[in-house]
């Protein structure tokens, strides 16, 4: 299928057409504001799908709006009835063409234009009226407040909220993509005369900024964001994405004696805590017990064997661990446990806790194996 995106190079097209190419799309014909006139009759001619992205929402000049939203998309038509097809057409519009301003009626002029050609040459139009959008790629400091304190709180830049109980209404980027697809595919969602993308994630944006400086902290503080939330999950992907180039990695802090290592890696209240435990060889670690914290045990490289022993008994159980065979080693309750290095190298543990350790609690008790 031969598909023309206007608008390639913004938020929405960059990510539609990388994804039409995952999907396999090959012949994928790229509009944007450096393209000419001449490019627009050669794709016309034979495109089988229009994604209409391209508009104007930033002008120089209040004229702009008719002349990218709504004259633009007068060209495209003019130009497909040059050819004769009969293609279909899909219109990104706006939830703000509801509303009586320069934006929004040049919004409503496009769909209207777009609505009348689609009855009088019988092509399926499709439009897409949508709220703020977010994701990654998408531009901070123009139309995006998620983008904006994305970009800033990423890059350690002050932000600014007038008023923290504004809700927003937000699609995620690929969320947006996918339902493009199915409309490509015939499937669009829709009601009425227009199509719609779902979920649309209602939230207010004194929310999302503490969420944002949340996934900040929790580079300090090692904590998961509870990405079973499906909005705290889209939020944390859009966030690292705006992180600095030279800022993707940050430091551990490796507690270190004369035996090794032991590091904590991640935490969450509900997860645990994941720690990477480095041991010298010859050495031993552990020989305590857990009244109700679980463990998990999983050496990834270097020789090593775990003990355990019920507080209670005398039998002494082993399992030898090594990183050339990689096997989880449960941790139950009740039984004192120690883990030492048998080789002669170190050896490295990544360690799983049912919970986050706390100081105060520690329900860690001392006793030998």
């Amino acid at each position: 299928m031969k598909i023309l995106v206007t608008g390639s190079k913004g938020f929405i097209g960059k990510n539609l057409i990388v994804e039409l190419k995952n999907q396999g799309y090959k012949e994928i014909y790229e509009y944007d504001i450096d393209s000419t006139l001449e490019d627009l009759d050669k794709y016309t001619k034979d495109c089988e799908f229009v994604f209409h992205l391209a508009g104007v929402n930033r002008p120089k000049e209040e004229k702009e709006f008719i002349e990218g939203n709504f004259g633009f998309t007068s060209q495209l038509l003019d130009s497909l009835i040059k050819h004769n097809n009969k293609s279909s057409i899909m219109l990104s519009s706006s939830i703000q063409a509801d509303y009586e301003n320069p934006y929004g009626l040049s919004k409503k002029k496009g769909e209207d234009l777009l609505f009348n050609y689609g009855k009088t040459f019988a092509t399926d139009i499709y439009v897409y009226r949508f709220p703020n959008v977010f994701g990654k790629w998408c531009r901070p400091n123009y139309n995006s407040a998620v983008a904006t304190f994305s970009h800033n709180i990423a890059n350690n830049l002050p932000i600014t909220m007038n008023d923290p109980n504004v809700e927003m209404n937000l699609i995620y980027i690929d969320d947006l993509v996918n339902e493009l697809i199915s409309a490509l595919k015939g499937f669009p969602s829709k009601k009425d005369n227009y199509c719609y993308v779902e979920p649309v994630h209602k939230v207010k944006l004194g929310e999302i900024a503490n969420l944002l400086l949340s996934f900040k902290e929790s580079r300090l503080n090692k904590e998961i964001p509870n990405t079973r939330d499906p909005f705290i999950k889209k939020l944390y992907a859009n966030y690292l994405s705006y992180l600095p180039k030279d800022k993707f990695n940050y430091e551990l802090k490796m507690n270190v004696d004369n035996r090794g290592s032991f590091t904590e890696f991640l935490k969450s209240d509900d997860r645990g805590q994941i720690s990477i435990n480095i041991s010298k060889p010859g050495i031993v670690k552990g020989n305590h017990w857990h009244h109700t914290k679980n463990e998990k045990f999983l050496v990834v490289s270097g020789n090593g064997v775990i003990r355990f022993r019920k507080i209670d008994e005398a039998e002494v159980i082993e399992y030898v661990v090594s990183g050339n065979k990689l096997e989880v080693v449960d941790i139950p309750p009740g039984y004192t446990h120690n883990i030492e290095n048998l080789g002669n190298t170190d050896m490295v543990t990544v360690m799983w806790a049912n919970e986050k350790f706390d100081p105060n609690r520690p329900d860690t008790y001392f006793v030998d194996i």
